[in-house]
């Protein structure tokens, strides 16, 4: 314990030299309209006062971007590292998480209005040799939205600690859905919904079999390179982060038996994949987000499978599906706001847009317990402070 509380005090004393910072970007001003304000504009104490004092124990840094008709705020906070204590680069790149979904289902979306996909034909009918009969019901839309009923797959490790201890283990996506789909199925097709991965390690594979071509291909093609998203990419088998990147933390038990903070930076995300492997920026983000919410990366009808709810219940706590395809949605200070967070080990992150685009979120925060079972703190009042309360 007193190992633990001279670590956070040390934290601390860093967060108040670092302290939040307010970031111009003239290339993104709002212009000088002749039109009248927006009734609601950006909440810049609000969104200041959510970032102050980085570090601390929830968070070692944080980088904001909100932007959009009603205007216009960056921000960052914290330190790029508890080493030196240097101020952390608003620029860095981080594991984005399950934001990577968002780009799973653009691709998968953009194959269906091509023709190449079927979002109604089952995932069985184009791979016959991985999914078993057992599972031949799921369709390819409900891959998207999580109502497939197709369980996670195993994966070695109850604790941090022991995931840690396996940090560079490389898992096979075919591996995974064997695994999941070896088990009993949780729900009939389209009944429930689960939020789980297995749904979109199945997508990326989908996307490879009716292309002939790799997924990272396919979504830097599609995706990636048209948007000028020059700091996204797959990592693949590499556990590093290429590239300026502030330090992820994780709060675990240390090797002499005390409960610290532990760099976890370097570490595989091959078990996300498809769900939960790209590595980003807040500007790539931004950018991304405002494309598509504009119908320029999924074009026609199709885009509004991104912007529609399966009219079931979640499987866990009985409410209304809050997943559609790649997206998610929550009422936050009176309206829809539709989005996508994500978390790998000592890095969240989040996109988050109003139907319309008056205005976005895109945050990432190096929060010290990202896969907790509450979201994080820091990453919550961002949130708010953004959009207002639920």
């Amino acid at each position: 314990m007193r190992t633990r509380t001279a670590l956070l005090a040390a934290v601390l004393a860093v967060g108040v030299a670092a302290g939040p910072s307010v970031l111009p970007d003239p290339a993104h001003a709002a212009p000088a309209a002749a039109t009248a304000p927006s009734p609601r504009s950006v909440p810049h104490a609000a969104l200041e006062a959510a970032l102050a004092g980085l570090p601390d124990a929830d968070a070692t840094a944080a980088l904001v971007r909100v932007g959009g008709t009603e205007g216009v705020w960056h921000g960052s906070s914290g330190v790029h590292d508890l080493r030196t204590g240097r101020p952390a680069d608003p620029a860095a790149r981080f594991r984005a998480g399950s934001v990577t979904k968002v780009f799973t289902a653009a691709v998968v979306l953009q194959l269906a209005a091509e023709g190449r996909l079927d979002l109604d034909r089952t995932a069985r009918s184009y791979l016959p040799d991985l999914i078993p009969a057992s599972y031949a019901g799921v369709t390819v839309r409900q891959l998207l939205n999580h109502t497939h009923g197709i369980p996670a797959p195993d994966v070695p490790g109850t604790t941090v600690e022991e995931w840690y201890a396996q940090r560079f283990r490389v898992h096979d996506p075919r591996e995974m859905v064997r695994s999941a789909t070896a088990k009993q199925r949780e729900f009939a097709p389209g009944e429930r919904q689960h939020y789980l991965n297995i749904g979109y390690t199945i997508a990326g594979l989908l996307v490879e079999r009716v292309t002939g071509d790799r997924y990272e291909h396919q979504l830097a093609r599609r995706v990636l390179r048209p948007l000028g998203l020059g700091d996204t990419y797959s990592p693949g088998r590499d556990p590093r982060i290429t590239g300026p990147h502030n330090h992820g933390y994780q709060r675990m038990r240390l090797d002499d038996g005390t409960t610290g903070l532990r760099d976890v930076s370097v570490w595989t995300s091959t078990d996300g994949w498809a769900a939960g492997d790209l590595v980003s920026t807040t500007r790539d983000l931004e950018r991304f987000v405002r494309a598509l919410f504009r119908g320029h990366v999924v074009r026609g009808p199709l885009l509004e499978e991104m912007f529609t709810l399966p009219q079931v219940t979640d499987l866990g706590s009985g409410r209304p599906a809050a997943y559609s395809a790649g997206l998610s949605m929550k009422v936050l200070g009176g309206r829809e706001v539709w989005g996508k967070t994500g978390g790998r080990w000592g890095y969240n992150a989040a996109v988050a847009s109003t139907r319309d685009g008056s205005r976005t979120l895109v945050y990432s925060v190096n929060s010290t317990d990202a896969k907790g079972p509450e979201m994080n703190r820091v990453a919550e009042h961002l949130m708010v402070a953004a959009y207002g309360r639920p």
